[in-house]
């Protein structure tokens, strides 16, 4: 079995040591939505990949590879990259989806499976269990180290332009939007979709209002004011510490609007408010160089 150096535990321990190249739970991208989202629903919108390179790519990591879907416009070169990450259902079909949204519009789009070592979302239908058995044993540090490790693929294909970065992401993808904003300084601009600002999803873990002091990219915070998961006066007291720290912030909260409103798989999907957010994000990453 290949072995690799755990450079965590040669900082611990002084000196470097051979570890496993471990068995990874999910090795290729399913095909479908996740059990937990279905019924699907008939409005869901299906984006062509016609034009594009785009399907599934493997993004190594310091202890094997994990599965991304990757989009990109077919001809050209030197496209601005956007880090897509995942709801709390893993990539499935609407986060595919989403990535060619975004390759249609020029950008390398990719949406690394940060759940690969811990399990496979798709074949769980309930939100408790998805969460108890998978989210809560994924560490904020791997999927850091995994989201690094998905702008290196795209740099190493030669058609990317990572140092023009943005990132954004949709509810467990929307929280980690925050978390990466304040862990990778190089990132240009960061759009995150009802991610919940004031908690984690570990416990003692940190949430994005402890790392306010470490963000260094505009973050725009796009909410629904019907959400229950996210009372406004959190994302409130997110902006307001992102001001009182000298941050760049704009959070955008949408009245009568649920959790999911940009998912147009789902019955939370609400067109106006998504079309809006959209249209707002993509100004986001234009204003901030993400273009």
């Amino acid at each position: 079995m290949d072995v690799v150096v755990d450079p965590e535990w040669k900082s611990l321990h002084g000196e470097a040591q051979p570890m496993k190249r471990r068995d990874f739970m999910v090795t290729s991208l399913g095909v479908g939505f996740a059990l937990a989202v279905s019924p699907v629903s008939a409005q869901t919108i299906e984006t062509s990949s016609e034009g594009l390179t785009a399907g599934e790519v493997k993004v190594p990591v310091k202890d094997g590879e994990i599965p991304a879907y990757r989009a990109m416009p077919a001809t050209g070169a030197s496209f601005p990259t956007i880090l897509v990450v995942q709801e709390i259902f893993g990539v499935h079909e609407w986060i595919k989806d989403v990535c060619r949204r975004l390759a249609h519009l020029g950008y390398c789009a990719i949406a690394p499976e940060l759940y690969a070592r811990q399990g496979d979302p798709s074949k769980i239908g309930d939100v408790n269990t998805l969460v108890k058995d998978i989210v809560s044993k994924v560490p904020d540090a791997q999927v850091m180290s995994d989201l690094d490790a998905a702008v290196d693929y795209a740099k190493s294909t030669g058609k990317a332009d990572t140092s023009k970065l943005g990132i954004t992401g949709f509810c467990w993808g929307g929280r980690i939007v925050w978390m990466y904003a304040a862990h990778n300084p190089r990132l240009k601009a960061a759009v995150a979709w009802y991610g919940p600002v004031t908690r984690s999803y570990h416990p003692d873990g940190e949430s994005p209002i402890d790392v306010v002091a470490n963000i260094e990219a505009p973050v725009l915070g796009l909410y629904g004011g019907a959400d229950p998961g996210i009372p406004i006066e959190t994302t409130q007291k997110m902006e307001a510490a992102m001001k009182k720290a000298g941050k760049t912030a704009e959070i955008v909260t949408y009245p009568d609007t649920p959790h999911g409103f940009l998912a147009d798989y789902r019955p939370s999907y609400r067109k106006g408010p998504a079309e809006d957010g959209w249209k707002r994000m993509l100004a986001w990453f234009r204003k901030y160089g993400v273009a």
